[in-house]
């Protein structure tokens, strides 16, 4: 099993060092729905190799296209970066009786490091029912969870950025609701290794969970050190696993807008 894919519940002497100074969290969050969750680094599909998991770009460069058990959406890569952006409409979440969880968000890193700073918004499926709210997650710590409420239609936009030097603000603001958190956090020793915009199917400390069917989500004003996110010739991820197609990624308009549809759980 690979690094990216191996998560534990417990907190580590390991974890604590590789923390550093990572400042508390949220005095008084709101308790994650069980089991406890992650949104981890990018992990190949299944089966998994030591080979890289994107095709590489046309002799023109270009956008990439490449799979992963648990993202689907865009990840630049190949510089330095500090800051990273995008809005979404929280899409609505189709439950049977059969528990599936979904995570949107903006970060940096975590295609090709082992950190994720990263903040957006859930939708699951507990006991047949939709449960929304939003995050913010400085991985491998667990996430925060906000207490402000979120309903599917909502309009939200969301930003990383760092003094490039470990400390990091994440921005997230429901607009449909009028709330807005900006947490100050540090993190020592992040690569800034990538920045991505993601439809992500969460994880326990087994891997990926069943994914909810969020049937489409929509990224617009998606951008990386504050150009469109397609100025980097970015990777576009299928989430794949196994074999089976689990959300798909359009291609981009306008450099930085795009949709994620949801496929198989």
């Amino acid at each position: 099993m690979s690094p990216a894919r191996h998560r534990t519940l417990v907190a580590s002497a390991a974890l604590a060092a590789l923390l550093g100074s990572a400042t508390p969290a949220l005095a008084d969050p709101a308790p994650a729905p069980a089991p406890a969750l992650t949104r981890a680094p990018i992990a190949p599909s299944e089966p998994e190799t030591d080979a890289p998991h994107s095709a590489p770009a046309g002799p023109h460069g270009g956008v990439m296209h490449g799979t992963s058990s648990n993202w689907s959406g865009y990840a630049a890569t190949g510089a330095k970066f500090t800051a990273v952006s995008a809005s979404w409409i929280q899409p609505t979440v189709i439950c049977t009786s059969t528990d599936r969880w979904s995570s949107f968000w903006v970060g940096l890193d975590g295609d090709g490091s082992r950190s994720v700073e990263q903040t957006g918004s859930e939708a699951d499926c507990s006991s047949g029912s939709p449960v929304y709210y939003s995050w913010y997650e400085m991985y491998p710590a667990y996430p925060v969870s906000y207490r402000e409420p979120v309903r599917a239609g909502d309009h939200f936009t969301a930003s990383v950025t760092t003094n490039g030097s470990g400390s990091f603000t994440l921005k997230l603001s429901d607009i449909t609701q009028g709330w807005t958190h900006s947490v100050s956090r540090t993190l020592r020793g992040a690569k800034l290794a990538s920045a991505e915009v993601i439809a992500e199917a969460p994880s326990d400390f087994l891997g990926p969970l069943p994914l909810a069917d969020f049937d489409t989500v929509s990224f617009t004003d998606a951008t990386a050190n504050g150009r469109p996110i397609g100025h980097f010739s970015p990777e576009n991820i299928t989430m794949l696993s196994h074999g089976t197609t689990l959300a798909t990624t359009s291609a981009l308009t306008g450099g930085n807008a795009f949709s994620v549809t949801w496929k198989h759980s």
